[in-house]
């Protein structure tokens, strides 16, 4: 029978408007068994439990929004009471937490603070608060087997630093989130964009809102460049677009980088899927007045995405 596990969900402060409703997303997608234990959803730190560590990992697949994930070993808003809980969850837990403590397992101990600097010597300090802890491994800073993070979150406000920490946290690194796949799609090295190309990060998120998985098929129809046609193939998709600018959907328009002065040959939404290997979930995209739609009705999309045009 599976055991419920807590962890450290660290988000990153970007979008965070769109944190919960990627998060809600996500565990709805893949039907995951999920309790959020923090309430103030706009903190960079969560506590949640899932079911198991497979579903945690099945969620840290996907997330944009999310950091790096940590199992939980102790949690708590005072000193004392933090570091008798943490020795407190290694002698319960010692049958299944021997192994990261292991001699010849290689470690290192983050300090991470919000809203708070630490110097080196404090951070060592509060390293060396935990010496209690059976390590017995030789230390790696660049490439550890097991790494263990120690949090403290002193509030959202700087200008109303509190005198303690709000939480103090402590676990061991599981996860990371998919947050690399935001420098991999930039704008900055996409063979075809336009003035108004959705950033990778927002065209990822919302393409995990939408829920596109593996198959699905795709559809915008104000596809502009196709910046949400490449997150949703990303995410293994097949994707066709439509847009009423004929000049945008056929790469005719004037270019939008300063040092290029007139568009390449090869310019194309398909070029831009080519790029990122994903030729294969390329369709087609039409022009097309959304208003007028051209679609055979025994079409069927599993997920329509878009990002609207302003009308003034």
């Amino acid at each position: 029978m599976a055991n419920w596990r807590k962890f450290i969900l660290w988000f990153a402060q970007e979008h965070v408007d769109f944190r919960v409703q990627e998060f809600d997303s996500l565990v709805k997608m893949f039907g995951l068994q999920v309790r959020r234990l923090t309430e103030h959803t706009m903190k960079p730190f969560w506590l949640v439990e899932f079911r198991d560590t497979d579903t945690a990992l099945q969620y840290a697949s996907r997330s944009i929004s999310l950091r790096a994930m940590f199992e939980l070993y102790a949690h708590s808003n005072k000193l004392p009471e933090f570091h008798q809980r943490l020795r407190n969850h290694v002698t319960e837990n010692w049958g299944t937490l021997a192994e990261y403590f292991r001699l010849e397992s290689s470690f290192k101990i983050v300090v991470e603070t919000y809203n708070k600097h630490f110097s080196q010597k404090e951070k060592v300090e509060k390293i060396e608060s935990m010496d209690y802890l059976p390590i017995e491994g030789p230390v790696n800073l660049k490439n550890p087997q097991v790494e263990w993070w120690y949090i403290e979150f002193w509030g959202l406000n700087p200008t109303a630093v509190p005198p303690e920490p709000e939480e103090i946290m402590f676990g061991r690194l599981v996860a990371n989130g998919q947050r690399h796949l935001i420098k991999e799609l930039s704008l900055k090295q996409r063979k075809f964009i336009g003035n108004t190309s959705m950033d990778a990060q927002l065209s990822l998120l919302m393409a995990n809102q939408a829920m596109v998985r593996d198959g699905d098929l795709v559809f915008d129809p104000f596809v502009g460049t196709g910046s949400l046609l490449v997150s949703a193939a990303k995410w293994g998709g097949y994707v066709l677009g439509a847009d009423i600018d004929y000049m945008m959907v056929h790469a005719r328009c004037r270019p939008s980088r300063i040092t290029q002065k007139v568009r390449e040959k090869d310019e194309s939404i398909r070029a831009n899927l080519k790029q990122y290997g994903c030729a294969d979930r390329y369709m087609d995209v039409v022009v097309a007045d959304f208003s007028n739609p051209v679609w055979d009705s025994r079409i069927s999309f599993d997920s329509i995405i878009t990002d609207l045009p302003l009308v003034i």
